[in-house]
């Protein structure tokens, strides 16, 4: 049933983009530490950047677990669910990085992702693939995809990138994760021209 792939091409690129949600999984090196698991929705955030690499924008609204456990141990695995259509549930285990908004990569990679980045884009999260593999996705319940959520794009479009930088330093766990990794670097670094 389930099979492994060489790289994200055709059908697998197809099914990713295709899919309205995803979730991230990561984990501390501790015994203790908190898994997270995150979804992750908006139209346009997340690109193939190539046959092995996919990327995603890392929003406010949030703690920053994903990006403390990336950092900490590169650890990442990305899971889409075809909620529609034939059973599917795609894998891309990988090594993920976060690029910070003063990384002078961010405004090559930021236009990848066309108008949907809005003052609350706080890292880019590049992933290079490790293992691809799907399964069959036979318990995965059909859902009906209605539209898109407007309220966090709406709600941070509000802000400007100092009232969002501003924000950011009040959140609680976001310049630490849970288990008091480094997180995001705070005072939020203003975005690299």
């Amino acid at each position: 049933m389930g099979k492994l792939y060489e790289r994200i091409d055709g059908r697998i690129r197809t099914f990713i983009e295709d899919q309205p949600v995803f979730f991230t999984a990561t984990a501390p090196l501790t015994a203790d530490g908190h898994v997270n698991v995150s979804p992750k929705g908006r139209a346009g955030t997340l690109v193939v950047l190539d046959e092995m690499t996919l990327a995603y924008l890392d929003f406010g609204g949030s703690t920053a677990e994903t990006v403390a456990h990336i950092r900490e141990n590169g650890r990442v695995t990305l899971m889409w669910c075809a909620f529609s259509g034939p059973p599917k549930v795609l894998r891309v285990h990988g090594q993920g990085e976060a690029v910070f908004r003063d990384d002078s990569r961010w405004p090559g990679l930021i236009t990848r992702f066309k108008d949907v980045d809005g003052p609350s884009a706080r890292a880019i999260v590049v992933v290079h693939a490790r293992r691809i593999s799907d399964s069959c996705g036979f318990a995965v319940p059909f859902m009906e995809y209605q539209e898109e959520r407007t309220q966090h794009a709406e709600h941070f479009a509000r802000k400007t990138d100092e009232e969002f930088a501003a924000y950011c330093e009040k959140k609680e766990y976001l310049g630490k994760s849970l288990d008091g990794l480094p997180a995001l670097p705070l005072p939020l670094p203003a975005r690299a021209d």
